[in-house]
């Protein structure tokens, strides 16, 4: 017997049972669009990542004050005072392939203004901050060197303090407010940049002299760290490793010695992030998958009832010459067409259910062309696989005692 007349026989049959059919389908939908929209939000996620590393500058370095044991006790990076201005002047001076450096010091603190305040931080930097993070000023202007090395009164604020301290949307611009009790100058407003992946508010924050946090706010004489950027991003690790060079020698070390301090750059935490994004996307998608296990247990379920009920139609159909490879052929091509069509149900699923997450939860997500050509190959795959079984089971069985089933 032809495949063509097989293909009519088995969509005769599954047209008898239409019900039955499409609950049988449905543990197949459901697994193709859980894995589709599962590798949807865990491409996206990743891509949204990188783009936003990549705005921040893929060849930004970040060097921060090193642990180091005290009585075996691991200390934090934060009680470190290991790194000091004058690391910073020998890396400006002595650093050749780094394009844009800046000191970075923290302080925690209240803003206020008139009956306005707002918890945030004063984050001291120079004036090359703006073009290490690829950030730009809205309104106003960036404070000047001369304000570094005068430790100058003076911030340039973030759309989100702006909004609290000013909610009647007066110019900010000239204003003098206060981080705790040291009145400060608005000399400039940080163009928007709204929240990262992370859930990050990238508008909370002031931009505030070095000199100014370190003298007046914190009274320190060390820095909590130092930002720089590479000037070509291929030779972001050669430019590490003369960072590494400068700063143990400025410190001393032997040979021998531990780094006092820690260098991280923005494409290590890119790998490190998409690593680990990568490792949730399969998990989250090997879950969604036991869905599509369980539909293909659900066919072959499904067929193995079909079998039993159609004893006698097999056992009429071997007497007038039908072979056993005819029959296992026939409820094979049954269960594909089942697992097929609910695959394909499944893509348009997944699709749906991806685009409602991006409008519903604004999260990011992307589905890959992969992503859909490989469910449709598993879903075909669970067809032959989970059908097998029922259809040998049909093709073997004897046509006398078939057609006297009861």
């Amino acid at each position: 017997m032809n495949i063509k007349n097989l293909l009519k026989i088995a969509l005769k049959a599954l047209n008898n049972n239409k019900m039955r059919c499409f609950l049988t389908m449905l543990g197949v939908i459901i697994g193709v669009g859980a894995v589709i929209a599962m590798l949807a939000i865990g491409q996206g996620s990743k891509n949204s990542i990188k783009a936003q590393i990549s705005e921040m500058g893929s060849n930004m370095i970040m060097i921060f004050p090193g642990a180091e044991n005290r009585g075996g006790v691991r200390q934090s990076s934060d009680d470190m005072q290991t790194l000091k201005p004058s690391d910073y002047d020998a890396l400006l001076t002595q650093a050749t392939g780094i394009s844009y450096i800046t000191p970075t010091v923290n302080g925690q603190g209240q803003w206020i203004y008139g009956n306005n305040n707002y918890p945030s931080q004063a984050q001291g930097v120079n004036t090359q901050y703006l073009d290490i993070r690829q950030r730009k000023i809205g309104k106003g202007e960036m404070f000047t060197e001369e304000d570094v090395k005068n430790a100058a009164k003076v911030c340039v604020l973030g759309k989100t303090l702006v909004d609290n301290l000013f909610p009647d949307c007066s110019d900010p611009l000239g204003k003098v407010v206060r981080f705790g009790k040291i009145p400060m100058t608005i000399v400039g407003v940080l163009e928007e940049k709204g929240y990262n992946t992370m859930g990050q508010d990238q508008d909370d924050l002031a931009l505030v002299p070095y000199t100014t946090v370190m003298k007046r706010v914190l009274a320190t004489d060390y820095l909590q760290g130092i930002q720089a950027s590479a000037i070509d991003e291929n030779n972001t690790d050669a430019t590490i490793d003369e960072i590494t060079d400068i700063l143990r020698t400025q410190h001393r070390l032997k040979d021998t010695d531990e780094n006092n301090f820690t260098i991280r750059s923005m494409q290590e935490l890119a790998e490190m992030i998409s690593s680990t994004s990568s490792m949730m996307t399969v998990l989250l998608a090997a879950v969604a998958g036991i869905s599509l296990l369980v539909g293909g247990i659900g066919i072959m379920n499904i067929m193995i009832v079909s079998v039993t009920e159609r004893t006698r139609e097999i056992g009429l159909r071997m007497s007038i010459g039908a072979t056993g490879r005819d029959i296992m052929m026939q409820f094979l091509i049954e269960a594909v067409i089942i697992s097929v069509t609910g695959g394909i149900l499944g893509i348009l699923t997944g699709a749906i259910a991806t685009w409602m997450i991006s409008f519903f939860a604004h999260w990011p997500v992307q589905i890959d062309a992969g992503s859909v050509i490989l469910s449709f190959v598993v879903c075909t795959a669970i067809g032959i696989i989970f059908g097998f079984y029922p259809a040998a089971k049909a093709s073997n069985l004897d046509p006398i005692e078939a057609i006297r089933y009861e």
